[in-house]
């Protein structure tokens, strides 16, 4: 394969990033706060400093000749090789190529990164694809949002989104207070200024820009100010970063080996009066409209995390089997119908990710989208609960209780820690550093929020329960029982008495 190319803009460099390149962006004057103080430079902060370097791993592997035919892709309209999530999708095959650069991404970060440059990558994508119904919406949205989708394709930024409103009081309606929901507070010949917060802005602080949306439940006309998709580079003007407690510090010296390089950081964003400029604006007033486009743009990206989720189920699963291995308990019947639980889960999602390309369906503006795979979405957050606790129910007590390296290392404890804490064929310090991974996989800070992830990123469960018994189609079944208990005399069911199928 030839070198990719990369040529320099009035903005950067385009084309696929180098992990350097990516490293030295982040030093961009944002305005991002961790425990009270102000941090100017992400990539060499020690809350932050490991996992912006994973990421820079990752855009260096597109750079890598074996990994960049499948990572990457050559645009024809800019001449530019780009990271292949933000490649059209017009035919099966794409689809699938897509698919494989996920899988790769996504098996590196072992299913931890929910955020992945192949997961906000499609969302541009599906932003793209809806471009000329935000057209109808006003006119130059639609050329706004291609224009938004190209500069980060041909610049590979690292995006996130904004999409929960604060925890004020939900019971409360934001007609009433404001400050409940981001909103418009003006429109001038620059722009709109945007006033209020969002939410778990997963990877904020690490990201290039920020794409708001998902206000797509205010639809009565009294709360059309609160109706907005914009996107923002996160060191615009008054957009203030603040950030959670960092996980994968390591007091003591415990080591916490997923935390350290996979933790994409949640964040609050405060948009003290900033000014979006009008090509940067999408969508406004319209809460109809949101509500469509919220499932068009997301289309890819509920492929790409089906895909995400698989991998996060087979490191779950490896780790349940070699800590069973480890302790012995391996050829256990009830052990074994653990493991055979995460298998399944496994493997069903795998035909998730299939059934999304079986029911693949060309849009209207000509891309081939994945097929809806709602109730998968929330089966997903179903069996998350369950898939970590048997993780847990394997390696029971001992996920919590192992040396540290210097316990390991410490000439008086040695002898006992050979002795007592080594496993079946593994010696103690190998199997502490598994049972370290399970527990960082499944019971620390790190193991509990991507727990909490997996159950609430996909929406209101009760929600999307609801929406998928509003939606379903139960009219042939219903007809059929209606006929069936309408009594002595009823008309009778030709297909039933002749026992033909629909």
């Amino acid at each position: 394969m030839s070198e990719p190319t990369t040529t320099t803009g009035p903005t950067g460099p385009l084309g696929i990033r180098t992990g350097d390149a990516y490293r030295a962006s982040l030093d961009d004057g944002r305005e991002l706060y961790l425990d009270g103080k102000r941090v100017t430079d992400p990539a060499s902060h020690p809350a932050f400093k490991a996992s912006v370097d994973e990421l820079a791993r990752l855009f260096d592997l597109q750079h890598d000749p074996a990994h960049a035919p499948v990572m990457t892709w050559k645009d024809p309209q800019s001449g530019l090789t780009l990271g292949r999530a933000y490649q059209p999708t017009r035919t099966l095959e794409d689809l699938r190529a897509q698919r494989a650069s996920a899988e790769l991404w996504l098996s590196e970060s072992l299913g931890q990164h929910g955020r992945s440059p192949a997961f906000m990558s499609s969302i541009a994508l599906g932003l793209y694809d809806f471009r000329h119904r935000l057209e109808a919406n006003r006119t130059g949205f639609g050329a706004n949002a291609e224009a938004w989708y190209r500069h980060c394709a041909t610049h590979d930024l690292v995006l996130t989104h904004a999409l929960g409103d604060p925890q004020i009081d939900r019971s409360a309606d934001p007609v009433d207070d404001p400050d409940l929901a981001l909103r418009v507070i003006e429109e001038n010949d620059k722009g709109i200024v945007v006033r209020g917060a969002k939410q778990l802005t997963t990877l904020a602080p690490t990201a290039h820009e920020v794409l708001v949306y998902l206000s797509a439940s205010f639809t009565q006309r009294s709360a059309e100010q609160f109706v907005v998709w914009c996107a923002l580079p996160l060191n615009t003007p008054g957009l203030v970063t603040l950030c959670r407690e960092p996980f994968g510090a390591e007091p003591f010296g415990h080591e916490h080996p997923l935390a350290r390089r996979f933790d994409e950081q949640d964040a609050m964003l405060f948009f003290d009066d900033v000014l979006v400029p009008w090509d940067r604006v999408f969508l406004l007033r319209d809460g109809a409209l949101a509500r469509t486009g919220l499932g068009r743009i997301n289309a890819w990206s509920a492929y790409i995390g089906h895909i995400r989720y698989r991998e996060r189920l087979r490191t779950l699963l490896a780790t349940a089997t070699m800590v069973a291995e480890s302790i012995g308990v391996d050829g256990f019947r009830n052990v074994q119908e653990e493991l055979g639980k995460l298998a399944s889960y496994v493997e069903l999602t795998e035909y998730f990710i299939d059934a999304a390309e079986a029911r693949a369906t060309t849009t209207d503006s000509g891309l081939l989208a994945p097929g809806d795979t709602a109730a998968a979405r929330v089966w997903s957050a179903e069996v998350a609960a369950s898939a970590v606790a048997a993780v847990r129910n394997i390696g029971s007590a001992g996920v919590l209780m192992q040396p540290t390296p210097n316990d390991l290392a410490h000439p008086r404890l040695r002898p006992h820690l050979d002795r007592y804490m080594r496993g079946k064929n593994i010696p103690a310090d190998q199997k502490s550093r598994l049972f370290r991974l399970a527990w960082d996989l499944t019971g620390d800070s790190f193991g509990q929020r991507q727990d909490l992830y997996e159950y609430v990123h996909r929406g209101d469960l009760a929600r999307n329960r609801i929406n998928l018994y509003l939606r379903h189609d139960q009219s042939e079944t219903r007809g059929r029982l209606e006929r069936l208990i309408a009594g002595p005399g009823a008309p009778a069911d030709t297909q039933l008495q002749e026992g033909a199928h629909p």
